[in-house]
């Protein structure tokens, strides 16, 4: 009975973590205008995505930069980024994805994304890539 009193109050600690990181993730999202806020809320899911993926186990991306092979098209509420980049575990890969948000930009509807060849470190510099 001890161990599943302690397995309750872990997973309501983690649950107050989780929603104390989504409140002052909106509370930031809240500071910007509307058409920035969707692009890092893009690249934000974009990198958590990535991490769920099962298919993409070896990668631990820690930055999405939408714009950094080609601008991003951005359309109504919805982000389009051809020449995107995330950064894992030190390298840097391509990436492609779409990505919706509700009307407000708050929050993501549809997300889909495609992970491409790893840039080179000769390119970085140019893409306005770092370490």
């Amino acid at each position: 009975m001890r161990v599943l009193a302690l397995a309750i109050g872990a997973a309501m600690v983690i649950g107050t973590q989780a929603a104390a990181t989504d409140a002052r993730l909106e509370r930031s999202l809240q500071l910007l205008t509307p058409s920035e806020r969707l692009l890092q809320l893009c690249d934000y899911t974009a990198m958590n995505e990535i991490r769920k993926d099962k298919d993409a186990r070896h990668f631990r991306p820690d930055r999405t930069v939408a714009g950094a092979i080609s601008e991003p098209a951005l359309q109504n509420d919805t982000v389009t980024a051809n020449g995107a980049a995330f950064r894992s575990r030190g390298k840097w890969f391509a990436v492609s994805y779409s990505c919706t948000g509700t009307s407000d930009h708050m929050k993501i509807v549809s997300f889909h994304y495609k992970i491409g060849a790893e840039i080179p470190t000769t390119k970085w510099a140019a893409y306005g890539l770092f370490q």
